[in-house]
């Protein structure tokens, strides 16, 4: 062997722990990845459910302002016809 590929004992279990220190910290990681994946039936009627909620409830308030706004005009021509 040359002095080139020689690696001390300090070294070679420096490096081991360097390693096992990034598989401890990929770990969550890796796991959070394949739970997200893994959505059940009733996860993704829930999240349906939640988005036309949010889908109804913001027609809503679009028609609301709407409305208002047309209120808001007639109010002012009625108000100017007094005048």
């Amino acid at each position: 062997m040359s002095e080139s590929e020689v690696i001390s004992r300090r070294k070679a279990l420096s490096l081991m722990g360097l390693a096992a220190a990034f598989s401890l910290a990929a770990a969550p990681t890796v796991l959070t990845v394949s739970d997200a994946e893994a959505e059940t039936v009733g996860m993704e009627r829930r999240h349906e459910r939640r988005e036309h909620r949010w889908e109804r409830r913001h027609e809503r308030r679009e028609h609301r302002g709407e409305r208002r706004h047309e209120r808001r005009e007639h109010r002012e021509e009625r108000h100017e016809e007094r005048k």
